[in-house]
């Protein structure tokens, strides 16, 4: 693996010595300092605040996977995840944790798919020969993961539908369109990075009287589905029951709300969430899983993951506060702008563009803002779609990397920044042609 600093470091080191110096020449350091402490403090908050939600998501993920869920979901892209990941075996429980954390995504289920996709970078980590130095899977998991195919940015959607656009739904073609381009960048520039440094990495292939870890793991699998034991006909009638009258709710609200566009933001707001849980749930029980164990089992892998992740939230969330606050974002932005401007990307759509990898709830809030002046504004737009199709790919980083202790992070930085400005160009062009 590369002996030499990863670039995460010197883009680290870079934010936080830009943001001394400026805030030095602006007279914002007391700014600043405020920023450095309040980000630390927000860190904190943040991952603690991800410690419930991560332990329960894990803990479904956990039913699932004895249920064999996860292996269902697997087979069906099999062939494709094979040839992105050749390191990982096919049957390994890293590529059905990715399909999952890719799907999670593309429905725009943040919060669903951050659990899945540690549980991935936990699962990748474990065929990690070098620990503490991202493998080329890692690095194509991240970059295809902060640059995933969007199908239907929720949270935007309802921002615009609240703002009165006239239609809130209109950026689903260009967000996936922008997503798709900047995927297929990911995905291309993960693997030139992989060609430059002429890695030989094995594909890990079990063979006869040569028992690797994935075979240990599919043994223990195999093992646990044995011990399955299914609910009788009482507990299936319970569940199916249960499915019935959750059915007929739909239909209740289908016939009582106010219009069938309400039922369908209501439906994919705060519906979608239960009812992905309930699956993972009756699933498991239908197939024999104690649901409860398994539940609490994962939850314990969740817990210890989301305290991880403190040093590497503090570490980079840090550092962007004190850029935000010494005014080095803001002169980056009048810096950027002639540039910017003759490529079509207007002045105000800038900041959202520069904001999305560092902060999500600094880029949404300037969406937002931009939104409720002219939700029907190109502008308008124009943000949305970035909103819409770009990730916070430093939170992601730290996430995720910090979960397996990743200090070593190799190419993934370079391919995902990549990935993301191919992303915004990619919702300018797409923009200007529709809109």
């Amino acid at each position: 693996m590369d002996k030499k600093p990863a670039p995460v470091n010197i883009v680290w080191l870079m934010l936080v010595l830009i943001a001394v110096v400026t805030a030095a020449y602006t007279g914002k350091m007391e700014a600043t300092v405020t920023a450095f402490m309040e980000s630390a403090k927000s860190a904190v908050n943040l991952a603690i605040g991800l410690i419930g939600f991560m332990a329960f998501w894990l803990g479904l993920t956990k039913v699932a996977e004895q249920g064999g869920l996860t292996r269902a979901i697997a087979r069906g892209i099999r062939p494709l995840m094979v040839r992105l990941f050749p390191q990982v075996p096919e049957d390994h429980p890293a590529m059905s944790a990715m399909i999952m954390n890719f799907a999670a995504n593309a429905l725009g289920m943040g919060n669903a798919a951050t659990p899945l996709g540690i549980k991935a970078m936990v699962e990748l980590d474990s065929l990690n020969k070098e620990k503490g130095t991202a493998t080329n899977a890692m690095c194509l998991f991240l970059a295809i993961n902060t640059s995933n195919i969007a199908l239907f940015p929720g949270g935007v959607i309802a921002i615009r539908s609240a703002a009165g656009a006239s239609n809130p739904s209109a950026i689903i073609p260009s967000s996936f369109l922008a997503t798709l381009c900047s995927t297929i960048t990911a995905i291309c520039m993960a693997k030139y990075f992989e060609w430059r440094a002429q890695r030989d990495e094995t594909v890990i292939k079990p063979g006869p009287g040569q028992p690797q870890e994935p075979d240990e793991q599919s043994a223990g699998t195999d093992n646990s589905k044995k011990e399955l034991v299914p609910p009788g006909i009482i507990g299936k009638t319970i569940i199916y029951a249960a499915i019935a009258a959750f059915a007929g709710a739909i239909v209740y609200r289908m016939i009582t709300v106010e219009s069938q566009a309400a039922f369908l933001k209501e439906l994919y707001s705060f519906w979608l969430l239960p009812m992905l849980m309930g699956f993972f749930l009756i699933y498991g029980y239908l197939k024999g899983v104690r649901v409860y164990e398994a539940a609490t089992e994962g939850a314990k892998d969740g817990f210890q993951t989301a305290v991880r992740i403190i040093p590497f939230l503090v570490a980079i969330l840090v550092a962007i506060g004190m850029f935000r606050a010494s005014g080095a974002f803001d002169f980056l932005v009048a810096v950027l702008n002639p540039l910017t401007s003759r490529i079509g990307l207007p002045a105000e759509a800038l900041p959202v563009a520069l904001m999305r990898p560092l902060s999500g709830s600094g880029s949404f809030g300037i969406m937002s803002d931009i939104v409720s002046q002219n939700p029907d504004s190109f502008v308008s737009t124009l943000v949305s779609t970035m909103q819409g199709s770009t990730e916070t790919t430093f939170y992601v980083l730290a996430v995720y990397f910090g979960a397996v202790g990743i200090k070593n992070t190799r190419h993934a930085l370079p391919a995902a920044l990549t990935a993301d400005t191919v992303g915004v160009l990619a919702s300018v062009g797409i923009c200007r042609l529709m809109f």
